[in-house]
């Protein structure tokens, strides 16, 4: 698997097919390593990677502090993981791309496209994350790291890291950097070396500015708005991925096409050729 220095992280990355690129930011909420396009939920059951690289040259990615790539502790926003798919275009010297996004990696493709518009050809959004529900598990998540950090300490967290497989997002103990820690041994020893207080302010600033609403985070609306970039967008409906989130998504494109289906029609006979149809009609 090939891996960049992309800011100063290690960012394992894979290339898949030909054709126009097609940058694709992982769902699995706190979890985006570029295997869950294959293993989670629905995108294992509408199988896009069957499809897509026959068309387009499909760039996959470890998100930052999550799968194998590395990470560094310190205040996450949206725009360090639109850095991230932004470094590695120039990696690759791509100067332009489509932009695919599942569940929270719908976040990074709408503030992607409002920081760089000029590289953006069009966006995907497939299950927007948001809603109520979706702001309180976040909030739920933060808030058990926090009280493993006040009543056990640093040691205790990277305990809990080494002690599963699993992303923040199905063992939130761990927290954000969890990951990092498992497969950095340098990482660890850096992160226990903090001072604790000063780590729990990152960690609650990090909460506030990355899950700071009931809708869809990662861009300001008035930013979106003022694009005229196509955008296909697929709803979810579920406690993370409500269908207001991609009714506001869609209220905020003046080219949104909005594939009005529920989430138990979408299969792997209509959905990857619904995008694929989407991302050849872009001019």
């Amino acid at each position: 698997m090939p891996n960049a220095l992309l800011n100063g992280i290690r960012t394992e990355y894979r290339v898949e097919g030909s054709g126009p690129p097609l940058l694709m930011f992982a769902p699995g909420g706190f979890d985006a390593s570029m295997d869950k396009w294959e293993n989670l939920g629905v995108y294992a059951r509408i199988k896009l990677l069957d499809y897509l690289p026959a068309h387009f040259t499909c760039i996959l990615f470890d998100r930052r502090e999550t799968g194998q790539s590395g990470g560094r502790v310190e205040r996450l926003t949206w725009s360090h993981y639109v850095e991230q798919g932004h470094a590695l275009l120039e990696h690759l010297d791509i100067d332009q791309a489509h932009l695919i996004g599942g569940c929270m990696g719908c976040c990074p493709v709408a503030a992607f496209a409002t920081t760089y518009p000029e590289r953006t050809l069009s966006m995907v959004q497939y299950w927007p994350v948001g809603g109520a529900g979706f702001r309180l598990n976040a909030y739920r998540r933060f808030a058990l790291h926090t009280a493993l950090v006040e009543t056990e300490g640093l040691q205790a967290v990277v305990d809990c890291a080494r002690a599963t497989t699993e992303g923040f997002g199905k063992e939130p103990k761990q927290g954000p950097w969890g990951p990092a820690i498992r497969q950095d041994e340098d990482f660890a020893k850096a992160f226990l070396t903090q001072d604790p207080a000063h780590y729990k302010l990152i960690v609650a600033s990090t909460l506030r500015t990355l899950i700071d609403r009931d809708s869809v985070p990662g861009f300001e609306p008035e930013d979106l708005m003022q694009l005229s970039i196509p955008t296909l967008i697929i709803p979810g409906k579920d406690n993370a991925h409500a269908v207001s989130a991609a009714r506001f998504i869609e209220e905020c494109s003046a080219r949104a096409d909005y594939w009005d289906i529920t989430p138990d029609d979408q299969t792997s006979d209509n959905a990857p050729q619904r995008i694929i149809d989407f991302l050849k009609s872009v001019k």
